[in-house]
């Protein structure tokens, strides 16, 4: 699984960067290049609205600002648009393609997957198709699909921008850190300083992945860089959130994940703000918002746009209800078997006690090659459960190692090991 990777670095390194196709705007969230696109599409419309083109502008451009926003009703809205532009000229590849995109941004990501291969099948040596492709094989855990796909991306235009970042993911999803990085390293550089949005999201991805790594200041320093940039983008005051847990300083992360729910509101990040109140011993108010996550989350466990893997670990680890944690878990993995899937359900077998079940859950996630400090311990503990210290200390010892989100609890476990290690 790792041909891409290799090819991929110099192939970059060697090819001409693609150019950005967006509008430039200045740094805000207000006035990024996506809100600047949609005033110039929606001029374009009242020019000519009985020319498809502009609303095709008007939808790709409300998709990026909804992948900007993480607003899911951005993507209601690019729908509408998308229905003009098909009722103008039906089966316009371009329309058909933003369709993909506004799948991918609900999560409905077999239907994503089922339109985009009629697009490839239709025009095969269309870049973007095989970007649309590479996400839903992604979303799904197809990796070695993805893994095609994004080297299609790179042979038909060597060094273009979306397949860096694509390719980047993948890299780390396949434990190559440093790789990923370097390829988020050429990325950022093509990228123009006009292009607000697209920067604040490449330097995101580069601060998670040195946050991954245990390298937290230099992960500071890059979301604070995306903040500078984009002021208020949502996943880096996500990531900076999980940088301050790392830091212990806990009350700092709250207010951090309070400033992500006012400007993405979304179930999930009240669940990371109840365990960081915890974390600073506000149990009282942690409490509190637990609840209003349960509520919110439960609302949206049917659509495929949800917070089930929160809802799984918060019914397995705070709620103390394990076989809500497992039917939630079964419901997930049902459709997708992705690595952070795998992790949640294994861990919902494991407080179920079905710990056989639960280790080739969890190996299976971890056989990608992924580094991530919680899957690790999830992995040691179900292997101590099974009485395999020695598997359970490898694992837990790799969590530690990477000194981030989870390798407080691996620390724990092992201290918890040595201490009834009894002599040798």
């Amino acid at each position: 699984m790792k041909r891409i990777i290799s090819v991929l670095c110099l192939t970059a390194m060697i090819a001409a960067f693609a150019p950005s196709q967006s509008s430039p705007g200045p740094a805000s969230v207000d006035r990024s290049a996506a809100s600047q696109s949609i005033s110039e599409a929606r001029k374009a419309i009242d020019d000519k609205p009985m020319e498809y083109a502009g609303y095709n502008l008007l939808a790709a451009a409300l998709v990026r600002r909804a992948q900007e926003r993480s607003d899911a009703s951005g993507y209601a809205q690019a729908k509408d648009v998308v229905k003009k532009s098909l009722e103008i000229a039906p089966n316009n590849f371009d329309a058909e393609k933003i369709q993909v995109s506004i799948l991918l941004g609900e999560h409905e990501f077999l239907a994503a997957l089922d339109l985009a291969t009629k697009l490839n099948q239709r025009v095969p040596d269309d870049v973007m198709v095989y970007g649309l492709l590479t996400d839903a094989n992604v979303g799904l855990g197809n990796y070695k699909d993805a893994e095609i796909a994004a080297q299609w991306m790179l042979n038909l235009r060597p060094g273009n921008l979306p397949a860096l970042t694509r390719a980047a993911h993948l890299r780390e999803l396949f434990g190559e850190t440093e790789g990923a990085y370097e390829l988020l390293e050429l990325a950022h550089q093509s990228t123009a300083p006009t292009e607000t949005g697209e920067r604040a999201r490449i330097l995101t991805q580069m601060g998670h992945l040195r946050l991954a790594s245990g390298s937290t200041d230099a992960a500071e320093k890059l979301l604070q860089q995306a903040l500078a940039s984009f002021p208020g983008y949502p996943a880096a005051l996500e990531n900076l959130a999980q940088v301050r847990i790392t830091q212990k300083r806990y009350a700092e992360a709250v207010v951090l994940w309070q400033q992500c729910d006012q400007a993405a509101p979304r179930a999930k990040h009240l669940f990371d703000r109840a365990e960081a109140l915890q974390l600073a011993g506000r149990d009282a108010e942690a409490e509190k918002v637990f609840a209003d996550f349960e509520t919110k989350s439960l609302a949206e466990s049917d659509r495929h746009d949800n917070s089930n893997r929160e809802l799984v670990f918060y019914y397995a680890d705070h709620a103390h209800l394990p076989v809500k944690a497992l039917d939630i878990a079964k419901r997930e993995y049902a459709w997708r078997h992705d690595v952070y899937t795998m992790d949640a359900y294994a861990w919902a077998l494991h407080v179920n006690g079905h710990d056989e079940e639960a280790r080739t859950q969890v190996e299976a996630a971890l056989a990608l090659g992924i580094r991530d400090s919680k899957i690790f311990t999830h992995a040691g503990e179900i292997a101590l459960k099974l009485g395999d210290r020695a598997t359970s200390q490898d694992y837990l010892q790799k969590a530690v190692s990477l000194h981030s989100i989870g390798s407080e609890q691996a620390r724990l476990v092992l201290a918890q090991l040595s201490a009834t290690s009894g002599p040798r």
